[in-house]
């Protein structure tokens, strides 16, 4: 009988990259001894593909990579996006509006049928905003524009924002009460007193993107990592998952086993252990 096929999944924040947002030499040395073994393995991100390319080495992913909690998955042996469930313009103003105060401006992501991506933004309420932005716009492929050039005819992706806790927290409280939209949020680690928002279509989960890739590579056993709420989906289609010291109770309880702290290399030492590489 053959062994089955693994398909390692990894969520990054909070479980793969450490406290600096950023993936240690540790990781990096255990990602490249996986592939040279033969051992798959992608990521499965709440983060949009622009904020992560910022971050990750691509050289180190070869297989396709989910984003945006499932909206978006990236392709690069067909230099190709694939997305579903997204949310149309209209929906993705309306949430604007929702989101929108006067101590924070959410940035909407959006993608035309010729892989054309887009931030649109409203004026900029923050420091925070503003380095964020600056960051995007280093990044060629993009293009940033203010909101009121939205066009129709996008896919909008999701859309996020970053400010005061108040205000995030009171953004997430009007999101709710639209059942076509799920928001997760949680502290900000580069400002105090701030929280994120990502908003997206509630139909899009990281699970249902993760079942689809295991159809396709035609993988027997699906191995999962995660610390937030956002990963349950996937805990939930696993064969086994995993949960950093770090992750929050409910992502632990539903975990097969908790594993190390993601800022202590948790996850490379147990894959270490696990296939030996």
């Amino acid at each position: 009988m053959n062994k089955p096929r693994h398909l390692v999944v990894f969520d990054l924040d909070g479980t793969l990259l450490n406290k600096d947002s950023k993936l240690s030499a540790l990781t990096q040395q255990t990602l490249t001894a996986m592939h040279q073994q033969g051992i798959h393995y992608t990521l499965a991100t709440g983060r949009s593909y622009q904020s992560a390319n910022a971050i990750i080495e691509h050289e180190l992913f070869f297989l396709p990579q989910i984003y945006t909690n499932g909206v978006l998955t990236w392709c690069p042996n067909k230099n190709r996006f694939s997305f579903d469930n997204c949310l149309t313009v209209e929906q993705g103003v309306n949430a604007i509006k929702a989101m929108e105060s006067t101590a924070a401006a959410p940035f909407l992501s959006a993608i035309d049928s010729q892989e054309q991506k887009y931030i649109f933004h409203g004026k900029l309420q923050n420091q925070v905003e503003e380095k964020l932005l600056a960051r995007f716009s280093e990044k060629k492929g993009t293009q940033i524009l203010p909101v009121e050039q939205i066009k129709d005819g996008l896919h909008v992706t999701n859309i996020s924002m970053i400010g005061p806790s108040t205000d995030v927290l009171n953004a997430e409280h009007n999101i709710s009460k639209d059942k076509q939209l799920i928001a997760y949020s949680g502290p900000a680690m580069s400002q105090q007193d701030y929280r994120w928002i990502d908003v997206h279509h509630a139909k899009a989960t990281k699970g249902s993107a993760v079942e689809k890739l295991k159809s396709q590579l035609e993988v027997d056993n699906i191995i999962c990592f995660g610390d937030g709420d956002n990963d349950l989906s996937m805990f939930e289609i696993a064969n086994e998952s995993y949960a950093p010291a770090n992750a929050n109770e409910q992502v632990k309880q539903a975990a097969t086993s908790v594993i190390g702290h993601h800022d202590e290399d948790g996850v490379a030492l147990f894959l270490k252990e696990r296939f030996g590489v």
